[in-house]
């Protein structure tokens, strides 16, 4: 008999948790409590307390290839950026391709999930549950269980001084859908991350005027790189593998200056472009400069139909305030003796296993924040578990867990602002490669330039996507090297829809930018050869 596997919630990572349950011959069991796959990216007009959802206007921040399911390339007509609508469209193709949707149960409430009563000798969970439409409540008994329930669900409202008194109306990005209702309103925004930033940037286009409040600044990044295509696919690997941190910041931080004088428009901030998670606006600097937005310093106290600023300034008759100043998270159906989470700050190895627990049975998918897309790493996540589950992969004893996690705190704290945003942080690319290597499928550059250098190259000098992760190892995919190959086919084929005569020219990265390159390689090497 296989495995039987709780699958916690039926969003992205939840469809990955599925499919990698099945990779390996284990039963999955999901269980989502709302009526339909797709989690936070499913928008709904209404507000559903304990769900997450997108602005109706919502695009994702990463380009479709980065943020790939990992055998599974997104079809060539599908735009680079998807509209919540299209990244939909890909999870039902994905579903339905790998026939998944007959393991969901939907309108499921989790009740609890203990340690079942054999536990120490099984490793086994019980998990209590209610079907909504029948009210009534059960317990089943799983080997194993995968949560996959997402921290975009429980709104963190930040609280100021005279707030209580505010005659406006007051809500948080969770709540907010799109723009109907603040025609001709003079809105404050609170925080600038993507969410602020785009709300500030859909609210400008209908309200008088739009103020966005940030304590800290923030580096802004667009969606378009160089030759209009994709930011994201012209960083490979070997700028993240050879070149140095601080000398990688410095030329980001001239490239976005050149863009646009962060100085100059309020935004900068005190600290390096790799010491916070980045805001990505494409239009956030047009309405700057138009004065439909204007950049404002912290909030230091609400009056009834004003708002003081830090530094001393007051902007009066504030019709509206959205707030988006992120989110907590937490895991309300298991006991603080499996996971206890603290002022979003968690203790688990990798940020997926509780390193104290006896048996490696239980796994928590996509509780991080990367520089990057969520999907490919939850996936490369459920992958490992999944292995760990069925035997094939062992974890680390506890102390070398908890050694593990002690560092990453270490090292968060020395580089990143203090934030609760911050918790979770993670690079993308480092971080993917370090579960990689738990699976035994990160990929081999020696020998890969032995057997296949053209696509070596590919690889390590292309854009840094997913199905690198599918070339060797456990999971291999045949279809993983056309699928690296034919990359900028399908970026060029989503845009390129009407003919032209004149050739693509394929390279990403201009003169400047690709003597930097060869430099960098060169003092890289001279550096590892000394």
């Amino acid at each position: 008999m296989p495995k039987r596997v709780a699958v916690l919630g039926a969003g992205a990572s939840g469809l990955i948790a599925i499919k990698s349950c099945l990779d390996e011959g284990l039963e999955p069991v999901c269980f989502e409590k709302g009526t339909d796959i797709g989690g936070l990216w499913n928008y709904h007009e209404d507000i559903r307390s304990g769900h997450a959802s997108v602005f109706r206007s919502t695009i994702i921040n990463t380009s479709k290839e980065v943020m790939s399911f990992s055998d599974f390339p997104p079809p060539k007509e599908y735009p680079n950026f998807m509209h919540n609508t299209w990244v939909m469209k890909y999870f039902r193709l994905y579903a339905e391709h790998f026939g998944l949707i007959k393991y969901i149960n939907f309108k499921v409430h989790i009740s609890s999930v203990k340690p079942s009563a054999d536990y120490d000798a099984t490793g086994k969970w019980d998990v209590e549950y209610t079907e909504k439409e029948k009210d009534t409540s059960k317990t089943e008994i799983f080997d194993a269980v995968l949560v996959c329930t997402g921290h975009h669900v429980d709104p963190h409202v930040a609280k100021f001084p005279g707030q209580e008194d505010f005659q406006g109306r007051i809500v948080h990005t969770h709540d907010y859908k799109k723009s109907e209702g603040y025609e001709d309103k003079r809105i404050m925004v609170i925080g600038i991350g993507n969410s602020g930033g785009d709300a500030a940037v859909e609210l400008a286009r209908v309200g008088s005027q739009v103020f966005l409040s940030t304590k800290r600044g923030s580096w802004v990044f667009n969606r378009v790189g160089e030759n209009g295509l994709p930011l994201d696919l012209l960083v490979g690997r070997w700028a993240l593998e050879l070149v140095p941190l601080s000398w990688l910041a410095s030329l980001v931080e001239r490239t976005l200056n050149r863009r646009f004088n962060h100085a100059n428009y309020g935004l900068r901030p005190n600290h390096g472009v790799f010491q916070q998670h980045p805001t990505l606006n494409d239009s956030l600097p047009n309405e700057i400069l138009s004065g439909r937005v204007k950049v404002k310093a912290n909030v230091k106290r609400f009056l009834s139909n004003s708002v003081e600023f830090e530094d001393g300034t007051v902007e009066e008759d504030i019709d509206e305030v959205v707030m988006a100043t992120g989110y907590t998270f937490g895991f309300p159906f298991l006991d603080e003796s499996v996971v206890k989470v603290t002022n979003n700050e968690v203790t688990m190895y990798k940020y997926v296993f509780p390193p104290h627990m006896k048996h490696g049975t239980l796994a928590v998918i996509g509780l991080i924040q990367p520089l990057g897309a969520i999907n490919p790493i939850s996936e490369l996540q459920c992958r490992w578990a999944t292995r760990v589950f069925k035997g094939l992969a062992k974890l680390p004893s506890q102390e070398t867990m908890m050694t593990d996690i002690k560092n990453k705190k270490e090292a968060m704290a020395s580089r990143y602002v203090k934030s609760q945003r911050h918790t979770i942080q993670v690079d993308f690319m480092p971080y993917m490669d370090e579960i990689a290597e738990m699976i035994g499928v990160r990929p081999n550059f020696y020998k890969l330039f032995l057997t296949d250098p053209k696509l070596a190259v590919k690889c390590f000098f292309g854009p840094y996507t997913p199905y690198q992760y599918r070339l060797m190892g456990p999971g291999k995919w045949a279809g993983a090297k056309e699928a690296i190959e034919k990359i900028w086919y399908r970026v060029i084929y989503a845009t390129k829809t009407r003919p032209v005569d004149e050739p693509l020219k394929k390279s990403g990265i201009g003169g400047f930018l690709k003597l930097f390159v060869v430099v960098a390689v060169v003092l890289a090497v001279i550096m590892k050869l000394l």
